[in-house]
């Protein structure tokens, strides 16, 4: 049986509580200090209110250390995982091999996507040094994902299937390091992808140089966000198993409505092929609301290059949320408007359009009235037809800043007499049962009992359980006080009610060997060389040197390496725009600018040369000095 996991962002602990009330089977999470996301870290007592909580449901924490270090903090790492194994969080995401040579506890270790993980060879490297689950490069297809699966049938593969892209392959963008001295491999990205451009041309004529404006202040790196929920069943017969949210910076109604929506489709495959998939997690889910991954913030949607390249994956316009589409302006008066649509609209909704030069414009809705829209202020190049979008919607957040979903583990309890007192059965669907023998001396009641018994039996309180069966063995109507029925079942949840410890720790023979079998004689894959390895401390010089591969550059963010390319992405502006010449996504390719270098420029001058890796469909940009 595959076991299939949800796995959702917790900026903090009250969110990850509420991704596994609405359905994740796990969370990660940020540890103080050498996370992916500086401003995402959480001290240990949190995180250990998190486990504690997840574990009732046999849901994992996974806590993200996925930074490369110096020298000087190895040592507060290695002091930090022995403490995060000891409050029995279930794995850590690391970037930095560097670790790997430390006094590591037992405890499985998750490749980053910063690792840059999208080949066979890589992952088949990465199993041998102990990794137990692999986080995917965002852009492979169905057939690179199934390709690896195939040949690393035992590595539990995960895969990004919902949020913001990175445009640069994850772990090899240096803009934001070489522009403002904050590096994104260290957790402190500024983001240089959300920014306007120009697109330049730049070319040789009569012997000077003349350059071509082809497009200005447009956001020409910024990608749509990633929404796979439709494609859950292809990821699933590719070999996935661990399907990722991304968010770890996300608010408390996003993680509720985004992890609902994919829990529920997840247990569509579930339900439709219960002999080949379970959830990796127990407990039924209840919502009070219907989810709907169209109202969080998203910049548009897009599969990415799940079904291979195509022209759909951008956001030249804005990166900020555009939302739902909701119709059309219709008819626009002094200090309102109306709209062509069927979507129902509440006061403090939030709209926004496209302006004629493709601005992003958004308003709030003071008041909605007899189907015309009041807003504060009235937007003043709102024309008619013009498209509208909700990227607010103030009813659905209502709802999510309550209790939206309830979590809880049906029981079935069977209640027997015995010749001195009652014996007790509780039992789960997950194997946990709980038996209790009581001494009772019985007499026979004169009003029915069995309706009282069931009440009482079935408050279970602030228990994570929840009674479905009762099944009460005897014929005889005894008299039993309800203060010793309340009694009865507090002893019975009571030990049911401890928190499950990592299912790791069983293992930990296993994986001592793993964690010290780093002086191996395989080496790792070729093709990435010099500070691309991101190597920023010795262990990892050492780590390399263990494999064969002499490390002869130190990463990026200590030597600043002049003239290389600062960002690797598979989105290509020519083939974007429709120039590229290797093949066209229209049928017929568009005429290009010609021939020249193509450049970005920031509006503060700073530029950007592109170049074309047509071989590997690979495009870079490469800093001017």
């Amino acid at each position: 049986m595959t076991k299939l996991e949800l796995l959702a962002p917790a900026r903090n602990a009250a969110i990850g509580i509420e991704a596994i009330r609405h359905g994740a089977d796990a969370v990660y999470i940020g540890a103080p200090k050498f996370g992916a996301r500086v401003a995402a870290g959480n001290s240990l007592d949190d995180i250990q209110r998190l486990v504690d909580f997840a574990h009732q449901f046999a849901a994992k924490v996974y806590v993200t250390l996925n930074t490369i270090l110096t020298d000087d903090e190895l040592h507060e790492a290695e002091q930090l995982i022995w403490k995060l194994y000891d409050i029995h969080v279930d794995a850590l995401l690391v970037q930095d091999v560097g670790l790997l040579k430390l006094n590591l506890p037992p405890i499985p270790l998750h490749a980053s996507t910063q690792m840059d993980n999208r080949t066979v060879e890589k992952v088949q490297a990465l199993q041998r040094y102990g990794f137990r689950q692999v986080v995917l490069a965002r852009e492979l297809s169905l057939e690179e994902i199934r390709s690896i699966h195939e040949a690393c049938p035992d590595m539990a593969l995960e895969v990004f299937v919902h949020g913001a892209l990175c445009v640069s392959l994850s772990g090899q963008c240096y803009a934001s390091e070489c522009l403002f001295g904050r590096s994104a491999n260290r957790g402190a990205c500024a983001q240089v992808c959300r920014m306007e451009f120009d697109l330049i041309r730049s070319y040789q004529k009569g012997g000077k140089t003349v350059e071509q404006v082809l497009m200005q202040k447009k956001h020409l790196l910024s990608l749509k966000d990633m929404c796979q929920i439709n494609s859950l069943q292809k990821l699933v017969e590719a070999g996935a198993t661990s399907f990722k949210i991304e968010g770890r910076l996300k608010d408390m109604s996003y993680v509720k409505n985004v992890t609902a929506a994919y829990s529920e489709a997840l247990n569509q495959i579930v339900k439709s092929q219960p002999d080949q998939y379970e959830r990796a997690s127990n407990g039924v889910v209840e919502l009070a609301f219907r989810p709907d991954v169209s109202k969080s913030f998203n910049r548009g949607f897009t599969s990415y290059f799940l079904y291979g390249r195509n022209d759909r994956i951008f956001s030249f316009d804005t990166p900020k949320a555009m939302g739902e589409e909701v119709g059309k302006v219709k008819e626009i008066y002094k200090n309102c408007f109306t709209v062509a649509g069927l979507k129902p609209f509440a006061n403090g909704d939030g709209l926004c359009f496209l302006d004629p030069k493709g601005k992003l414009v958004g308003f709030r809705v003071n008041k909605v009235e007899n189907g015309r829209l009041y807003p504060l202020e009235m937007p003043h190049n709102l024309v008619p037809k013009m498209t509208l979008y909700r990227n607010f919607d103030k009813r659905f957040d209502d709802c999510l800043q309550h209790e939206s979903a309830e979590r809880y583990i049906p029981v079935d309890i069977t209640m027997e007499q015995t010749p001195d007192g009652f014996h007790f059965v509780m039992t789960d669907d997950y194997g946990l049962m709980r038996t209790l023998d009581v001494q009772f001396e019985k007499q026979l009641a004169r009003t029915p009992q069995h309706e009282n018994i069931r009440l009482q039996l079935s408050r279970m309180g602030d228990t994570i359980y929840r009674l479905r069966n009762l099944n009460i063995n005897y014929t005889n109507n005894w008299f039993i006080p309800s203060s010793l029925l309340s009694a009865w079942r507090r002893e019975l949840v009571k030990e049911l009610t401890l928190p499950l410890a990592p299912s790791y720790r069983a293992e930990s023979d296993h994986l001592e060997d793993v964690h010290s079998n780093n002086n191996s004689n395989h080496s790792i894959p070729k093709g990435k060389e010099g500070y691309r390895l991101n190597v920023y401390n010795h262990s990892a010089k050492q780590f390399y040197g263990d494999q064969g591969i002499q490390v002869d550059e130190w990463a990026y963010e200590q030597s600043h390496p002049q003239g290389v390319p600062v960002m690797f992405c598979k989105h290509c502006i020519r083939y974007s725009l429709g120039w590229c010449p290797k093949y066209s996504h229209s049928g017929d390719r568009k005429e290009g600018p010609g021939q020249g270098q193509l450049i970005l420029q920031l509006a503060n001058g700073t530029r950007f040369r592109l170049h074309f890796d047509c071989k590997a469909c690979i495009m870079q940009l490469i800093k001017d000095e």
